[in-house]
């Protein structure tokens, strides 16, 4: 969006332009102590010591004419009465320069307001007489064609100072061209950086202009002031001074920060009428006052505005001596005109330069009589193998520079040399050029994969814009998101299919984040170009980011299933990716179970906020079960047991979930007598025929987890189950009490003599039968006392062991066997299966036998 020049009342940037011309000084005297009545009010001419400035600044004879190109000014303010001469309303010629807006007044106050005259408060600048220039409408907007005009009409009639209080935000050819024109006719430029807590605006940030920050009355930079590479100095935000109508009031920004300095510039113009622009500036630099880090920062530049001292001390030859060694390196801002010497050839300064970003920073370097100059470049803390030399027909050096710290040391070519040089440094900052470059065409577009992504890029060159190509294969929606980190960017969006018509998103302005609508995309090759808005095409130190947001809207590989006669065949043990296509969208499927079988449903549904639901039918659609997302996102699980057979399930949610798809997998487990886990065992036989005589169970867990150690416990009752004891007498046992689920099988199978307790007087329920104690709990059952004579069966079983009678009869008779390697492995834990297989082996016996 195109920018404007407006004044904020209390916090916006307006043009503001004050012009001195020193007409020839006499120093009878120095200026005597303010006592206007409501000096008491101005603090801010304490934090910069005005009483001690004024009786250093010697009382000139001529007055000092100060231009101040903004709204106008009261031309009937009593604090202004004999302050003011002619000036000119460039809006209407024909009018005069009248203030109808008010901070032009403002302006003026702090500058010139007459001093010791009973009345109001006191201006910087007593020898100050204003020139009011209106180049501002009432509102406080204008453009930058006035503030230019205004400019040159004020160096035109004789201007030695030009202080701005306006901002823009974007590089100016034609302004640049204004600031050139000031600076070769010996003009002193001041200016406001501005109070959006950001880049330093111009025509504050043109090297050659004094940009001026704003300091709270706790010494510290104002958070809304303006900070950067470009900024030199600050003054104190809030001031009282003359206001529209004859009056008074307080008023704050950096505007009134630029006029302070102005006044103190006046002040020493005054005092020594001979000074060049550049040295006022260096000695408005020199006798700043530390606020942070000592030297520059970027919050305050060189300091606060000290006009005492201003007015006190004499011009140094190198104010930034000593900076011999490297470790005296001297703080260099990237945008910045600084003045120093070499005492000879043999003198060598170092300075540092806090780049804000990877790029480039120029330096301009011009020595008093054309002696080339030596630049030695440090980066990453090592020397550049190359040292770069000036020459009179190229006095510029361009130096790769990474953000952060970077070293370089000047000093003249020739070392014999031996009277001082002075030499000049202007420093200007090129941002480095992002990975997508060359990309400032659309048939060089820089393609893009199809996918949600993070851009950065810059605006390095004059013109530049940032072209990219996205290929998408898949219908969805795409938004893009443009923020910038400097006001200096107003980013334009720009998006095309290609072959059809581009649409172009600028609704915010300078320093402002764009966002696209939500835009519908079919498949093909996108375009999208970023760029500064038209009228800002110069290079811009700051970076863009660009945010993709793409959403495929995904395809269901089983549509058309929107009906049971249509149902998708879902293999079991697969899963199944699908889409709901709308809020009507319904999805059926359907398996085949060839035996009874646990059927399990496993839904994973990912998207919140979408009710899904889905429901299991057999081969009539009736229905056998249900479950929903209730909103959440995650797995969702319906289990059945269900006979062979044909079976369907149905599938949908109440709202459209098209970002993100589901999943719906059935996974079967054969059912062997009600048991999922016994399917293919080597004992499935054995524990099927106890299921089906009812000495086993599966119940609705539908295992039987035959790897498992069988407990005591376990054993009683499948002894109790399969050998139909009927009678029982109660247990005495301190750890079974009456209560325990396997109570009455204990005390059946302890009456019966198949088991019994340990000699502490416990049965121990809970603990895992050995298969030692399982084969002596079956011989019990059996009647077997183990009478048999011979050596032990088993090669881990000697012939001492406790129980190798009882192995010795019934590996004889052929009820049990050893494992391969000929052990029986008797203090190893039993498990579920062995004991089952054992006892079906028994039960039937002893059926058969009946």
């Amino acid at each position: 969006m195109k920018p404007k020049l407006r004044y904020k009342w209390m916090y916006g940037i307006i043009g503001m332009l004050v012009i001195v011309w020193g007409l020839g000084t006499s120093y009878a005297k120095a200026y005597s102590v303010s006592s206007d009545p409501m000096r008491i009010k101005q603090t801010y001419l304490d934090q910069i010591h005005m009483d001690q400035a004024w009786s250093e600044a010697g009382l000139s004879e001529e007055p000092l004419i100060v231009a101040v190109v903004d709204t106008g000014v009261d031309l009937d303010h009593p604090d202004l009465e004999g302050r003011l001469v002619p000036g000119a309303n460039l809006l209407n010629p024909q009018a005069k320069p009248a203030d109808d807006n008010g901070h032009g007044t403002n302006v003026a106050g702090v500058i010139a307001a007459k001093m010791n005259n009973d009345k109001g408060i006191a201006g910087i600048a007593p020898n100050a007489r204003i020139m009011p220039i209106k180049a501002l409408e009432a509102d406080g907007t204008g453009g930058e064609t006035k503030l230019g005009e205004g400019i040159r009409y004020a160096v035109d009639h004789g201007a030695k100072i030009v202080v701005l209080s306006l901002g823009l935000n974007k590089y100016s050819s034609y302004m640049a061209g204004t600031v050139r024109y000031a600076e070769e006719r010996g003009v002193l430029l001041v200016a406001a950086s501005g109070n959006e807590g950001g880049s330093v605006k111009y025509p504050a940030a043109y090297p050659t202009v004094l940009a001026v920050g704003g300091m709270t009355a706790g010494r510290q930079a104002d958070v809304r002031s303006n900070y950067g590479p470009d900024l030199d100095l600050v003054a104190p935000w809030g001031v009282y001074t003359t206001a529209r109508g004859g009056g008074y009031e307080n008023k704050e920004g950096t505007s009134m920060a630029a006029p302070q300095v102005a006044g103190a510039a006046a002040l020493l113009w005054g005092k020594f009428p001979y000074l060049e622009p550049w040295q006022v500036r260096e000695m408005i630099k020199q006798t700043a006052e530390d606020l942070g880090q000592t030297g520059w920062d970027a919050s305050t530049g060189y300091g606060l505005l000290r006009a005492d001292r201003l007015l006190k001390e004499s011009l140094l030859g190198d104010r930034f001596e000593p900076n011999d060694e490297r470790n005296q390196a001297r703080m260099l801002p990237v945008h910045t005109m600084v003045h120093a010497d070499f005492s000879s050839g043999a003198d060598a300064d170092w300075y540092k330069i806090d780049s804000p970003y990877d790029g480039f920073v120029k330096l301009i370097v011009k020595s008093s009589d054309a002696s080339p100059v030596s630049i030695r470049h440090i980066q990453d803390n090592k020397e550049a193998e190359d040292v770069f030399i000036t020459d009179p027909k190229s006095r510029t050096v361009t130096l790769p520079v990474k953000k952060g710290i970077n070293e370089i040391s000047l000093s003249l070519s020739d070392p014999n040399k031996v009277q001082p040089i002075t030499y000049s440094v202007q420093t200007e900052f090129l941002i480095y050029s992002d990975a997508f470059e060359d990309n400032d065409k659309q048939y060089k577009a820089s393609a893009l994969p199809a996918r949600s992504q993070v851009v950065k890029g810059t605006f390095h060159q004059e013109n530049d814009q940032d072209w990219f190509v996205i290929s998408f294969d898949k219908s969805g929606t795409l938004r893009l998101k443009t923020s910038v980190d400097t006001a200096r960017i107003d980013p334009v969006v720009l998006i095309q299919k290609k072959g059809e018509k581009s649409t172009t998103f600028d609704q915010f302005g300078e320093g402002t984040t764009e966002v696209t609508s939500l835009l519908n995309i079919m498949p093909g090759e996108y375009y999208i170009r970023i760029s500064n808005v038209k009228d800002n095409t110069q290079p811009v130190m700051g970076e863009y980011t660009l945010e993709v947001d793409y959403t495929p809207k995904l395809i269901d590989p089983n549509e058309p299933n929107d009906k049971p006669y249509q149902a998708a065949t879902l293999a079991l043990h697969v899963d199944h990716p699908g889409v709901i296509g709308s809020a009507r969208d319904v999805d059926w499927f359907q398996f085949t179970l060839e035996q009874e079988s646990l059927v399990q449903l496993n839904l994973r549904f990912p998207q919140f906020g979408s009710d899904a639901s889905f429901k299991l039918y057999d081969h009539v659609l009736g229905g056998i079960g249900s479950d929903s997302t209730k909103g959440m996102a995650g797995n969702f699980i319906l289990e059945r047991r269900l006979p062979a057979g044909l079976y369907y399930i149905k599938l949908q949610s109440e709202q459209t979930a098209t970002e993100i798809m589901y999943e719906l997998n059935a996974s079967t487990m054969p059912l062997v007598a009600g048991f999922s886990d016994i399917h293919g065992h080597w004992a499935e036989n054995a524990i099927a025929d106890l299921a089906r005589d009812q000495v086993v169970g599966g119940g609705e867990s539908y295992r039987f987890e035959p790897d498992q150690p069988i407990t005591r416990a376990e054993a009683a009752v499948m002894l109790s189950n399969g050998f139909r004891l009927e009678r029982i007498k109660p247990a005495e046992y301190p750890d079974v009490s009456k209560s325990h689920w396997a109570y009455h099988a204990i005390a059946k199978t302890t009456l019966a003599g198949y088991m019994d307790g340990y000699e502490d007087g416990h049965f121990r329920p809970d603990q895992p039968l050995t298969r030692m104690e399982m084969t002596r709990v079956l011989a019990n059952a059996m009647g077997m006392a183990g009478k048999y004579r011979g050596r032990s069966p088993y090669r881990d079983v000697a012939d001492d062991y406790w129980g190798v009678g009882i192995l010795k009869q019934m590996a004889l008779d052929n009820w049990i066997r050893g494992f391969p390697d000929g052990t029986y492995r008797p203090d190893v834990k039993a498990t579920r299966a062995e004991f089952a297989a054992l006892l079906s082996r028994f039960t039937h016996s002893v059926g058969k036998k009946r």
